[in-house]
Order: structure tokens, then sequence, then C-alpha cells
């Protein structure tokens, strides 16, 4: 049984000294390894025999420039950073102590830093480490902390979950599905500001008095949640439609200009309105009148200017009979 002399006044054999030093290394004179703790063998694995010598054993860190255990303590003032050979990542910090009398090397290692990765890939318990020593609480602390980690990031989530939610519903109207006023000038005022070209189509629907004063309120409601899916069917993502009024709605054309274009568009939405729609066995019918406008014809976009202009091609629209597009040029106001 080996046992290591403490300046000849305490001896602990090999079984107590992996108990109180479970990462040590006694070495020979000339720095060969005598025995290993037995955690300290489970990170060197195979290399970990007897007769191994220090420098094939371990790479130092620290102090610069020792590469045996001899210039390491003579160097380092007994406290040295060391990095297996044997391909594990693993970074050891320790003390090391000539032993008087016979000449022996007492190394006693710790993982320092790398704490957490040692555990994690040698799969370290507390059976592994002295009664006294910190490692384990530091580990249940780590622990701890990821966890509130992960729970606090959680809870960021869901915060910035119930702050999108809420952003979006103050944007929408609840009816129809639609963006709502505010989200529409938000857009034309974006827009407007970044000097983009689009289309801008303002809608009225013809006859909704006359369905909410007949069939009441309930049918009207359908009609215009009919209107907002048949408007979200006819555009693109990139477009915006919203409701801005009772029975009032604009549509903002990212990129499109061109009049038979949107000509076209206004048509195909006016054609799709126009269908009769069913509710509780009575028939709704209504048709849309729309004011279309383009960006382009201002020499400077402006919201305000733009939807007085929509405003006024939906009254000519309404004047030339209902149920149809006009397109209004507004060049040069």
């Amino acid at each position: 049984m080996q046992t290591l002399h403490f300046e000849d006044r305490i001896e602990l054999d090999s079984a107590a000294s992996a108990q109180f030093m479970p990462m040590h290394l006694l070495l020979d004179a000339e720095g060969r390894a005598i025995s290993y703790g037995p955690t300290l063998a489970r990170v060197l694995q195979a290399d970990a025999v007897p007769g191994a010598r220090f420098e094939d054993l371990f790479e130092v860190r620290s102090p610069g420039g020792a590469v045996t255990i001899g210039q390491v303590l003579a160097r380092g003032g007994n406290r040295f950073r060391l990095l297996p050979r044997n391909g594990l990542r693993v970074g050891l910090r320790g003390l090391g102590q000539s032993l008087s009398g016979s000449g022996r090397i007492l190394l006693n290692l710790s993982f320092g830093i790398d704490l957490i990765a040692a555990v994690r890939d040698l799969a370290l318990t507390d059976a592994d480490f002295a009664a006294t020593d910190l490692a384990m609480e530091l580990l249940y602390m780590a622990e701890a902390n990821a966890a509130v980690t992960r729970e606090l990031r959680g809870l960021n989530l869901r915060l910035e979950g119930a702050r999108m939610a809420a952003e979006e519903e103050a944007m929408t109207d609840p009816l129809t599905g639609l963006r709502n006023r505010r989200a529409a000038d938000l857009v034309l005022e974006r827009l407007c500001a970044a000097r983009a070209a689009f289309g801008l189509l303002h809608m009225d629907l013809d006859f909704f008095k006359a369905v909410n004063d007949t069939l009441g309120h309930a049918a009207g409601d359908f009609v215009l949640s009919n209107v907002g899916r048949i408007l979200r069917e006819q555009l693109r993502a990139e477009d915006c439609a919203a409701r801005i009024g009772g029975d009032e709605f604009v549509v903002i054309l990212a990129g499109r200009t061109e009049p038979k274009m949107l000509q076209m568009i206004a048509e195909r939405i006016i054609a799709r309105i126009s269908q009769p729609m069913e509710f509780e066995g009575q028939i709704c019918k209504v048709s849309a009148s729309i004011g279309i406008v383009r960006s382009l014809d201002l020499a400077v976009p402006d919201p305000v200017q733009l939807l007085a202009a929509a405003d006024r091609a939906l009254y000519a629209a309404k004047h030339a009979g209902r149920s149809r597009a006009v397109l209004l040029v507004t060049r040069g106001e």
C-alpha cells in the first residue's frame, strides 16, 4: 500500500489520500507517476499508468516556458495550470510540493473554470470530489442559475408575445379582421416618407344601410365580415386592407401604380362584393364604389392629400351610378 509522507509527521495511505485528494498525482523525484487520485485517473483515462512522465501526461499552460515538473515548481511558485495531452479539453489548475526526505513530488489538482465541462464530459458525481470540495455546491448553483435563466428567457418570450399580440390587436378591426384606421394611417405615413410608389383605393359599400334597416345589425355585421374575407382573398400579403369606418374601407397596393392594373383590381373586388350573400335564409345585396388615386400623381406624396383625393374619386364613382371604380389623376397637387 502506497504511503504519502508529509515532513515525516503525517502519513496517508492510498485510500486516505484518494478520499482527501481525489485529484492528486504523486511523482517520484524524476517526475514519473507513482499514484493517481481516482478522479484524476478518470481525467487521464488510459494515460494514467505508473511510470508515466509528467511532461507526457500534461501540457503546461502556466508558468510559461515550463515543460517538466521541476521547471513548473521552480518557475511557478508551486502554482500551475495544465491541460491533459489525451485530447480532453478540460483545463486543470493546482498546487505542487516536494516532499522532504523522499524527494517525491505531490500535486493536488482541480478543474477551475472548466468544472461544468468536466462533470458533463466525464459524468462525475459528488463521489468524485473531496467532501470539503465546493465543486458540487458550485454545480448546483450553476444549475439553479441556468434554470432561472431559462425561466427568465421563457418569461421574456411570453411577454414579447403578449406585447406583439397587444400591438396586433390594437391595429386590427375586430369585426372584419382587417387593419384599422390607425394601422392604415401608419402604412400611408411610412410609404409617403419613403417616397414609395403605390395605389390607394377608397371603397364604400352601396345599399349597406338598407341591409341594416331591413335585416338588422347582425346581418350588417355578416356583410362586413364577408367583405373583409373578400379583400383578404383578392390582395397580396404586402398589400394593406383596412376598415376605416362603418362601411368604409381603404386598400393600399404597394408598388402598383399602372392604371389598368388598379382598375382591374378594383373591378374584381366590386364583382365579388356584388354577389348576393345569404344570412339566416335572407339574401343580403350590396355593391361597392371605389375611388382610386396613385402616390406618384403628387409631387410630394402626402397621406392627407392622398386620402382627400381618394375621397373625391369615391364621390365621383358614387355620382356616376355606384358599383364602379373611378381613377382620379391628381398630378400637380
